[in-house]
């Protein structure tokens, strides 16, 4: 557009330019006035055209309200008016002001002055057309009367009378012209008359005009024809040729050309009206369409910088903090849109150094969550309301509780965590600002209680604010310290009470021995039972008491590789006489295990016996007992039976001490299992089964061997 509008500018420029000479020199204006009328309209079209463009481009801009098109048509507008309304006055006024300039050179009395001017230019030539016709005529009626000898002298004179330039006596002979005498030396010097210049002077008897000779200079001709040779063959005739006096061919030329001129004008005149008023029009349309390009790049200049703060802005609010487009200038749009650069730039390494410390936050955090996620204990971090902030991954395991849906949840919001909840509100009314720590007894979906130790602690002021909240499952640490306990307990029984269950039972065997002779029958009777009571009682109280010193003194495991198989095998041998059929389901290739081989056949033997008194007195029981292989090394031995199962008050105690359900049970069979189970590095776990019964799952460590003992799953049955 740019381009366009300058080539359009030297075009126009040329073309006033000629228009200007046009109006100057009418032969070129007559010669090229087509050419330059239509040029004159060609651009301007051409101008329209591009203002056209112009204002098109300047409406798309706007109905898209591209940032800049409403201060682009304020500019234009502006500039516009600014170049119209003077513009318009100028070529209203100018339009005025050359018609009437034209007009007034047309005026009549200018007319009749060179009408006048040139009448009596042409009075005076014709005087002295005339005197000089006279002179010659004399002349002639001399040369008549003397004959054609006297010529030479006649001629000279009249030369020197006249003035004249040559002087010749000329015969007609046909159609040639003979000259008979001459003032000049040379005869090619003479010009002879035309034969239309002749015809006249044979006609009238002379003849004059006013001619240019060899040099362009004006000269009066003058052609009289002798006296008696009107009706002669061949006529003389007497031409004299003198210059125009200087002065007076120089004002006759001035007048010529003048009114020559003048009528040119007059002829000119509405097309001289016409062109300068399109020279003026073209003018004004170039002024219009060089204001509204100038409005277009000043719109332009002053809108680059808003346009790229625009889209700075722009691009900031997005996010997009690099450098934009500098406007190379020295003035204040320039200057802004730099500050702009240097600001982004500060932007951007602030944006920079907000990210590093981010990161680095972020790094921390991630730090400190991987730090609370290994954790062993629960933690929860609250903020001033009570609102849950953050959780770590023991939360999840200790509780059961899908704490990411409790996330920005109050405390009143948790359903399952109820007695939980109230503890912490509770906690931090009681104890205000102070750290606070209470035990809670959670009863678990199965039965199970679950022994929790919760610690809260105030958060400071100056980091925010809030609550956090650690708590840990004391269950095993309550089950070890009650254990540790009964085994103490366990342990002083035992000496405090079988020191003197000997002496008891040898005092009652001795009064029997002394007494028994010595009685009668019936009384003999009852010291023989009542002894007899004695010393069952001393041997359950034996046992008990062994019972007591295997809980609390257990000795160390003697670990060695043994096939379990072959283990089951032959403690189930000794129960092919039970009443209650036992089902061997041995896995093949079973690796072999780490243990204690007496340990294990008790605790394989005490469980047997239990499954047994659970099922005693029941028609159609039976009991597994099951081996099997597990992943990570593993071997897994379950002995479950078609009882009654565990009752559910004690599912969550079965493995304490003094918990069972038989009327004369000691309760420490089960926690005897669980500690030698425990010394082989194993799991023991005891559920119910879906279809009744009970089972117990032991799990010990495999040993990697080559080959196994069984090389194929066995099923036996023993018992009735």
């Amino acid at each position: 557009m740019r381009l366009a509008m300058f080539i359009m500018t030297l075009v126009s420029v040329a073309l006033l330019f000629l228009l200007t000479q046009a109006s100057a020199n009418t032969d070129f204006f007559a010669r090229h006035y087509f050419w330059l009328v239509g040029l004159n309209v060609v651009l301007g079209l051409a101008m329209a055209a591009v203002i056209g463009i112009q204002l098109y481009r300047l409406w798309r801009d706007h109905r898209e309200q591209i940032f800049g098109a409403r201060l682009k048509f304020r500019l234009m507008l502006m500039l516009a008016l600014m170049a119209l309304v003077p513009g318009a006055l100028i070529y209203a006024v100018s339009v005025q002001f050359v018609t009437r300039s034209i007009e007034s050179w047309f005026d009549v009395r200018v007319e009749q002055a060179l009408e006048a001017g040139l009448s009596l230019g042409r009075d005076a030539l014709e005087g002295v057309t005339a005197g000089l016709v006279a002179t010659t005529r004399d002349a002639s009626v001399a040369i008549a009367q003397r004959g054609n000898d006297a010529a030479p002298p006649v001629l000279d004179k009249l030369k020197k009378v006249t003035g004249a330039q040559t002087t010749a006596l000329l015969q007609i002979v046909g159609n040639r012209i003979v000259v008979l005498g001459s003032s000049e030396t040379r005869s090619e010097q003479l010009v002879p008359p035309l034969p239309a210049q002749i015809d006249a002077a044979r006609k009238d008897g002379a003849f004059s005009s006013i001619e240019a000779d060899a040099t362009g200079q004006p000269v009066l001709r003058a052609i009289v024809m002798l006296p008696g040779d009107e009706r002669q063959n061949s006529p003389r005739l007497l031409e004299v040729t003198m210059p125009v006096p200087e002065k007076l061919a120089t004002d006759s030329e001035a007048v010529q050309t003048v009114y020559r001129e003048y009528r040119e004008l007059e002829l000119a005149r509405e097309g001289l009206t016409r062109l300068y008023a399109i020279t003026l029009t073209l003018t004004l349309l170039l002024a219009l369409a060089a204001a509204f390009a100038a409005a277009f790049i000043l719109a332009r200049r002053f809108t680059a910088p808003l346009t790229i703060l625009a889209e700075g802005t722009q691009a900031v609010a997005a996010g997009d903090l690099s450098p934009k487009q500098i406007v190379v200038s020295n003035d204040e749009l320039g200057i802004l849109t730099q500050s702009f650069n240097r600001m982004t730039y500060q932007l951007r390494e602030a944006h920079t150094e907000t990210e590093r410390h981010r990161a680095d936050l972020e790094r921390a955090r991630a730090y400190l969550q991987e730090v609370l996620d290994n954790l062993s204990a629960g933690v929860l971090a609250f903020d001033r309301r009570f609102v849950l902030k953050a959780v770590n991954g023991a939360a999840h395991t200790l509780l059961k509780e899908d704490w990411v849906g409790l996330l920005s949840e109050p405390l009143e919001a948790w359903p399952r965590q109820e007695q939980l909840a109230r503890t912490i509100r509770d906690g931090f009314a009681q104890h205000g600002d102070a750290d606070w720590q209470l035990e809670v007894e959670r009863v678990l979906p199965d039965g199970r209680k679950q022994q929790l130790m919760v610690h809260g602690s105030e958060l400071p002021e100056q980091s925010g604010g809030g609550y956090v909240v650690v708590f840990d499952d004391i269950t095993e640490l309550i089950k070890a310290q009650r254990a540790t306990a009964w085994g103490e307990v366990a342990r002083r029984l035992a000496h405090e009470i079988k020191n003197p269950l000997t002496p008891i039972q040898l005092a009652a065997e001795r009064l029997e021995h002394k007494l028994a002779s010595q009685l009668n029958e019936q009384d003999s009777a009852v010291l023989q039972r009542s002894t007899r009571t004695i010393v069952n009682q001393v041997q359950a109280m034996k046992h008990m008491v062994d019972s007591f010193r295997d809980y609390a003194r257990l000795p160390p495991a003697n670990l060695v590789q043994l096939d379990l198989n072959e283990l089951v095998r032959e403690l189930l041998v000794l129960y092919e006489a039970s009443p209650t059929p036992i089902r061997a389901v041995l896995a093949a290739a079973l690796p072999n295990v780490k243990g204690d081989p007496t340990q294990l056949r008790q605790i394989i033997h005490n469980l047997i016996r239990n499954a047994q008194d659970a099922t005693e007195g029941r028609a159609d029981l039976q009991i597994d007992v099951i081996t099997r292989e597990l992943g990570s090394q593993q071997v897994e031995l379950i002995i479950a039976d078609s009882g009654p199962g565990f009752p559910p008050e004690i599912m969550a105690n079965a493995f304490e001490p003094y918990v069972t359900t038989k009327p004369k049970g000691t309760g420490l069979g089960l926690p005897i299992v669980k500690k030698i189970i425990e010394e082989h590095g194993g799991k023991i776990s005891l559920a119910n089964r879906p279809e009744g019964g009970a089972e117990i799952r032991i799990v010990l460590q495999a040993v990697k061997t080559d080959a196994s003992s069984n090389n194929h799953d066995t099923e036996k049955s023993v018992g009735a």
